[in-house]
């Protein structure tokens, strides 16, 4: 089982490979592709920083831990529906993307994030709405 804060949620279904540190990059893609694999994997979503967060390298302020990052987590659960402590699988975290979510939504629940500019959030949650899961990762 994995551990998942809120905005986390997204950023797998931007991930195209690119990160903070080789080390972040390699821990993001074995889970990215652990879940494209199979999407019955579960997933129990935490407060604050999970196992994501522990590759973050420590280069000064711990990301994970600042205020908006927070805000961010609790407003895309609340726009899934989700509550902190739950556990689903990825699958059924798909099935409510595809319910509660349009591709519009990054530019308002993500509006501080610096991965924003680069669009690919958009395009992965417009491939769950499509059914087409997670992007391959090369």
């Amino acid at each position: 089982m994995y551990k998942l804060r809120g905005h986390h949620i997204f950023c797998l279904l931007g991930y195209r490979g690119m990160g903070y540190s080789q080390e972040y990059v390699e821990n993001m893609t074995r889970l990215h592709q652990s879940l494209r694999d199979n999407p019955k994997l579960r997933i129990q979503l935490v407060m604050g920083p999970d196992q994501l967060c522990e590759k973050y390298p420590n280069s000064g302020e711990y990301h994970c831990k600042n205020q908006n990052i927070y805000e961010r987590d609790a407003a895309i659960l609340e726009k899934l529906g989700l509550e902190i402590g739950q556990t689903l699988n990825w699958e059924e975290i798909e099935s409510l993307i595809r319910k509660h979510i349009i591709s519009s939504d990054i530019q308002i629940v993500c509006k501080s994030c610096s991965w924003r500019s680069f669009g690919v959030c958009e395009e992965g949650i417009q491939d769950i709405l499509d059914g087409k899961g997670l992007r391959e990762v090369n």
